[in-house]
Parts: C-alpha cells; structure tokens; sequence
C-alpha cells in the first residue's frame, strides 16, 4: 500500500465492483417476484452472464485499442441503462432476458483493467502478494452487498432496489475511470487475432477451472435465497457470513507462494464447506458450513489471477482476463440455471447439492491439469 497511485486504484475499482455483489441477487430476487419462479429467475441470469461471457474478451481487447477511460465510459452508460429499464419497466420474460442480457455485455471491464494496471504498479515480487490482498478485499463487495440489496427489497421492493444499484453502479464506475493512473494505463495494442491466447494452456485451464468454481458459487447463492425466502435478512447475512471467511482467507494466504496443488487444495476448502451445508438448512448451521467455503475461495481467486499474470505476455493479459471473466459468467449462467431447476424441484437442498456437484469437479479438473499451472516458486526462465 505504500506503492504510489496504487491504494487509489484499489479504492476506486471496488466502489466499481461493488454492483457485482447486487445485481445477481437483485435479478433473482426481482425476476423471481415478477414472474412467480426461480426456473425464470435462473433464465434470466444466465442470460446476464452469457451477455458478459461472450463480450467480456472481445470489451477486454478493446481497451488497448481505443483507451482505458473511453471504453469504460461507453460501457457504463450502455449497461446501467439497460439494467434502470429492466428495474422500472413491466417487462414479459422475454425482454427481462433481452435486457439483462444487453446490460452484461456492456458491464465495464474493470477485472481486466485494472489486473492489467497491477503489474505496471508493483514489482514482480508483490504480484503474488497484491493478487491475493484484491481477493480478499473485494470479499467486502459480497460482504455488504447480499445485505445491502436484500435490506432495500425489503423496505422498498424489488424495482427501487434495483434502480439504487443502478445509481451506485454509475457512482463507482465514473470514480474508477476517472482515476489518474487509469487514465493513464496505456495497454500495448495486441498484435495476435482474438482468441490466439487460448493456445496458452494455463489461460485455457483457469478458464475451465474458475467456470466450474464460479457456476458453484452461484448455486449456492440461489439456492441460500431459495432456503430463506425472497428479502429475508438471513439470507444476506449467511451469504455476507461466507464472504468474510473469504475475506480472512485471502489475508492469511498472504505472500505464499503458489506451487502446482495450490489450486486444488484451495479448492478443497471450498467443496468441503458447501459439503456441510448440504447435512443442514438451518441459519447457524448453514452460516458455519459457508464461512469454512469461504475460507478457500478468495485464496483460489487469487490463484486464477497470479497464474495470468505469470503464465501470459502483458501486451495479452487483458484479453487474457477477459477470457477469464467469460469462463465465469458462464460457469455463472450454468449454476445458476441449474440450481433454479433444482430448487423448483426440491427446494433450496437442490440447489446446495447442484454447487457440491460443480465445485468437486472444479477440484478434479485443477488436479488433473495442474501441469498447465506454473510452480511460482521456480524463477520464470525454469518454469517453462
């Protein structure tokens, strides 16, 4: 944090980041209250993260070509226009799906940009560092925001409550795009054709592995909403409970260098916890099996993060993340559609098995190809 500029950057792409921990939940809970089912609600919300999915690389790559600050700007006024009209209009499914779908593609890429800023602020020894204190700080995004969203739809409904995330969305990202080291990122144009980085082997595995791992996580989200009910307080707090075990977690991975299991064992953590979860329903229970989750997820997040910025050239590593975001947001839009399923069939103990289910392939997946993930204890020119 002594680093020039860099506490700033930090401070400025949470308040940007920090929607990230409503609008999910707001979409479900909003989608859920419209049209009367989770099966529309989880619809909905793979329609969001497929619009992220599939412009995240292709937003990403445009940073280096047109700027930093322009491309953020642009996105932040398509997007929270989409997501005000959703929130403010009486809307069929089919154009609840349409616009959120529209408001994904056109959320700013702030993941990208400024993990793309990171290695130009710090040296390569506090990269390892740096990523997991990100991880754990963007914990308070989860932290608050469960709780914030669930609080508003509670004493405003789910339409004002989504109209505040939009305000919020617009605060946030004006504060990071206008940040002076932002403004002065200046990414190397990329020289391959789209989607060249995919032949990099880590960036192809940490995309399937942060799908599997994220596409848990938002079962687990629906399916804590599903047990609660729609606006429960409890909800928010179990969720908020999960975020600062991850929060603690990413603190004591510290420095820690990471070697070839680091993943799957981070992972480990994660699949044990919501394991738990699925032997109770109860609030205590449920808050104690989702803070040991919690514990390994900023950890593993930080992972996927420090493998890029090892395993990939800088003028790449924006598209690089890009990709990265696309592997989740599906991951995002998968879980997500199948724990609306399983709920309506048997409730919010459907959904906690569907994140069981995906979070243990995740460790199988990162175990099995942990070749493809570099030993960071070994100098660059011996990792190869």
């Amino acid at each position: 944090m002594k680093i020039p500029g860099l506490a700033l950057v930090i401070g400025t792409q949470l308040a940007a980041r920090f929607p990230a921990g409503m609008y999910s939940l707001g979409l479900l809970m909003h989608v859920e209250h419209s049209q009367g089912n989770y099966t529309a609600a989880g619809i909905v919300l793979a329609a969001f993260s497929i619009g992220m999915a599939i412009a995240g690389p292709i937003v990403s790559r445009q940073l280096s070509r047109f700027g930093t600050t322009r491309v953020l700007l642009f996105t932040l006024t398509i997007s929270s226009l989409s997501f005000a009209l959703l929130a403010a209009l009486p809307l069929p499914l089919a154009g609840l799906a349409a616009l959120a779908a529209l408001g994904g593609a056109a959320m700013p890429p702030v993941i990208p940009a400024v993990r793309t800023l990171y290695p130009i602020l710090a040296p390569q020894r506090m990269l390892t560092a740096l990523f997991n204190l990100d991880a754990a700080l963007q914990e308070l995004i989860w932290v608050f925001g469960p709780v914030l969203i669930t609080l508003l739809v509670a004493a405003f409904g789910t339409s004002t409550a989504l109209l505040v995330v939009v305000g919020i969305q617009v605060a946030g990202g004006l504060l990071f795009a206008l940040a002076p080291r932002v403004r002065r990122l200046n990414i190397p144009v990329a020289t391959r054709k789209l989607g060249r980085v995919l032949q990099n082997p880590s960036v192809v595995l940490m995309m399937f592995a942060s799908m599997l791992m994220i596409g848990s996580f938002a079962s687990i989200e629906a399916a804590v909403v599903a047990t609660f009910g729609e606006g429960s307080i409890n909800a928010g707090l179990v969720l908020a409970i999960s975020s600062i075990g991850s929060l603690l977690g990413g603190l004591l991975a510290g420095n820690r260098q990471l070697t070839r299991w680091s993943l799957t064992l981070r992972l480990l953590v994660v699949v044990s916890g919501f394991a738990v979860a699925t032997a109770t329903s109860g609030f205590i229970g449920l808050a104690i099996a989702l803070f040991v989750a919690g514990l390994g997820i900023a950890p593993a997040l930080a992972a996927v993060s420090s493998v890029i910025a090892r395993a990939v050239d800088f003028s790449d590593t924006a598209e690089a993340f890009g990709w990265i975001g696309t592997g989740q947001l599906l991951g995002t839009s998968i879980g997500s559609a199948l724990a609306g399923i399983a709920i309506d069939a048997r409730g919010g103990h459907g959904g906690i098995l569907v994140s069981v289910t995906i979070c243990a392939l995740a460790v199988i997946v990162s175990a099995v190809f942990r070749k493809a993930q570099p030993d960071m204890r070994l100098p660059i020119e011996d990792d190869l």
